[in-house]
């Protein structure tokens, strides 16, 4: 029997595609704007100061996510990401811009987090996978679409005009929320309590194992983030987003034949999988060379990402305690910042912004990978001798 999903998860997927849409809408153009600054020298830090408060807040939106309600929380991540978003066109300085990216990532730090929570109320454990599938690609089509359109926007229309638009985007998101229904039962009016976080509020060490994995893959996503724009000016190819609309493109190939898959063969299993061909995917990307060498590292990257994004929010999904969903969300995302800061702030000692740096760059997305293919390898071992002997 086919599982139907209702219009709650159709709306949420929705308002989720348009709030990835818009803070992806920018990103192609910013190292270019903090350029004209006079900033070229920092383009890592766009990424790396957005990951930390978006990391920062992880623990906060956590708690709120379990105590005020899920969508309060994800509306008040979408205020800021509209508020910053119009904010951008006043940066008189690197100093003030770099300020806004920080303050910008609290949008990041709250609305997924809520989002992850409601998603995982909505969904039954065994469609959890094919569930996390589909509402990746509509996260993958935001961050496609927001990239590649907003190249296209800053080159025809100007950095002024690219930021008010990502605002109303983030606007129409919030739309898409109303209809959806609360989740949570019985919360809590907010009073400021919610606020006191502890250790327990920060970590949920039931979903570690799949922390671990996210944090050392996430790693070859911040140091994309910081390079991609700059090998698409290194092949003479303008769209700075480029990149990203084939990343997309192989990412719902993938969703649409594999959504399923750990649903089906276990969750480890197929987390081991993608990341051996995120493996690939930055061997690939360290030799890029060509137009064509360019496009074949996108693709693969986006085959990698299909598989393992949905897999490791379904395994954190299932590691949950039903009461603590909000942190085991916060925990998973906290380890995706952690990453993708982790891949982005190695660009700032390894680049200088010429082609010839790009190799070692990519040798350090390199070595993580290996690190999390081993530790995939032995958390899967583990887990299937305590099936054996259970």
């Amino acid at each position: 029997m086919n599982y139907k999903y209702g219009k709650n998860f159709w709306l949420l997927s929705l308002s989720m595609f348009f709030f990835m849409t818009s803070f992806n809408l920018i990103l192609p153009e910013l190292n270019s704007f903090i350029t004209e600054l006079g900033g070229a020298d920092k383009k890592g830090l766009i990424i790396t100061l957005f990951t930390i408060s978006a990391a920062i807040s992880r623990p906060f939106s956590g708690k709120l996510t379990d105590t005020i309600g899920r969508k309060k929380v994800i509306y008040f991540g979408i205020f800021f990401s509209m508020l910053i978003s119009w904010i951008y066109p006043f940066s008189f300085s690197v100093f003030f811009f770099l300020i806004l990216r920080f303050l910008h990532g609290f949008s990041a730090g709250f609305t997924p987090t809520g989002t992850t929570a409601l998603l995982t109320d909505l969904i039954p454990a065994s469609k959890r996978g094919q569930a996390m599938g589909i509402w990746g690609t509509f996260i993958s089509l935001g961050f496609g679409v927001g990239q590649f359109s907003g190249s296209w926007i800053g080159i025809n229309f100007g950095m002024d005009a690219l930021f008010l638009i990502a605002g109303f985007i983030s606007v129409i998101s919030g739309l898409f929320l109303l209809r959806v229904e609360e989740t949570l039962e019985k919360p809590e009016k907010f009073d400021g309590s919610q606020l006191k976080v502890n250790w327990k509020d920060v970590i949920e060490p039931s979903v570690v194992p799949a922390a671990v994995v996210m944090m050392l893959t996430a790693s070859c996503s911040g140091i994309i983030f910081v390079l991609a724009p700059d090998i698409s000016g290194f092949l003479g190819i303008e769209n700075k987003g480029f990149f990203f609309g084939y990343y997309v493109m192989s990412t719902i190939f993938v969703r649409l034949f594999s959504s399923s898959l750990s649903d089906r063969i276990g969750r480890r299993e197929t987390m081991l999988i993608g990341v051996c061909i995120l493996l690939v995917s930055m061997i690939l990307l360290s030799r890029v060379d060509s137009y064509n060498s360019f496009v074949l590292a996108a693709i693969v990257f986006g085959l990698a990402t299909g598989v393992s994004s949905p897999t490791l929010f379904a395994w954190t999904a299932d590691l949950s305690h039903i009461k603590r969903r909000g942190v085991g969300a916060g925990t998973i995302f906290i380890a995706l910042e952690a990453g993708i800061m982790l891949g982005s702030t190695s660009t700032i000692f390894t680049y200088n912004s010429t082609p010839q740096s790009i190799q070692q760059v990519f040798l350090f997305g390199i070595l993580n990978h290996c690190v999390s293919i081993i530790f995939s390898s032995i958390n899967l071992c583990s887990f299937s001798k305590g099936i054996s002997n259970s």
